[in-house]
């Protein structure tokens, strides 16, 4: 089985006069490589891909690859257009990418049959590990707990990003085994990692990396006071973070640390005053 374990940064995309900033982009790959994160995603939804065209897409992904060195890289990839997502699976075969980190179809909101053959069509499209993404918030619809059992017998089909709101279908899913559980609502991280979860895809982990790499190898290795006192610290981090839309909280701690500036793209806005002097607080 592949291994989808520890914290996984959801890269942001930095933007330097409205174009896509690599060079900030590469020191942000090799700053949290750095700090010991486990790997990336590139082109998830924190990295802003729907503002970006496929040009600028397939930059972003050679940046992030060739910065992030040993690291994994898994590369996002969503739509409601069917073929158009296969044929962006089929694509990225050609690249060094760990695997690939896919939704269920947005605005759509098919039935459960239709999400068991849309993830089932791009399993079979691809040659890498296919990260099921459960977000219901954003795609209109959930993936049921039938439905990533059933998938999870797809041999390419691995671990599921686990926003689907509902601590039940995250426990039956530990307890089932077979798919690895990466936390994507970053304030459950905690206890979905105590629960048994595998990891997290934490976009908040942009912001004092190294304390939740700490905290996740404290569980690890079974120091659960140390891994609870670490993870009070980042609470009021992680609750800023997602004050307002995500990925504008997390760029505004990013360039008060001055690793990036603070541009986002239409219609993403920049966050308010009053959280930008809070999570400059809490960064700096």
């Amino acid at each position: 089985m592949s291994e989808f374990s520890g914290i996984w940064i959801p890269l942001i995309t930095p933007f330097h006069a409205g174009a896509v900033d690599h060079a900030a982009l590469d020191a942000l790959v090799r700053h949290y490589a750095e700090a010991g994160v486990a790997g990336f995603v590139a082109l998830g939804t924190t990295g802003e891909p729907a503002a970006l065209d496929e040009r600028e897409q397939d930059a972003v992904l050679a940046t992030v690859l060739a910065a992030a060195g040993a690291l994994p890289v898994v590369a996002g990839v969503s739509g409601n257009h069917a073929g158009a997502v296969r044929e962006r699976i089929e694509a990225l075969n050609a690249q060094p990418v760990a695997g690939v980190l896919a939704a269920a179809p947005y605005y759509i909101r098919p039935s459960q049959a239709g999400v068991i053959g849309h993830f089932a069509a791009l399993a079979h499209a691809s040659r890498k590990p296919l990260i099921v993404y459960d977000i219901p918030a954003r795609t209109g619809v959930r993936i049921e707990l039938p439905s990533l059992l059933e998938l999870a017998g797809h041999e390419r089909i691995v671990a599921v990003k686990d926003c689907g709101g509902s601590l039940d279908k995250t426990l039956a899913l530990i307890l089932d085994g077979r798919l690895q559980v990466l936390c994507g609502e970053d304030i459950e991280m905690f206890g979905a990692m105590c629960a048994g979860a595998s990891g997290a895809i934490a976009a908040s982990a942009h912001l004092r990396p190294e304390r939740f790499v700490g905290m996740a190898r404290a569980l690890r290795e079974g120091r659960l006071a140390d891994a609870r006192a670490i993870w009070h610290t980042l609470v009021p981090l992680v609750r800023a973070a997602f004050e307002e839309p995500n990925p504008g909280p997390v760029k505004a701690g990013l360039a008060a640390c001055g690793l990036i500036r603070n541009e986002l793209r239409a219609p993403m806005t920049r966050v308010s005053g009053e959280l930008e002097e809070a999570l400059a607080r809490l960064v700096v």
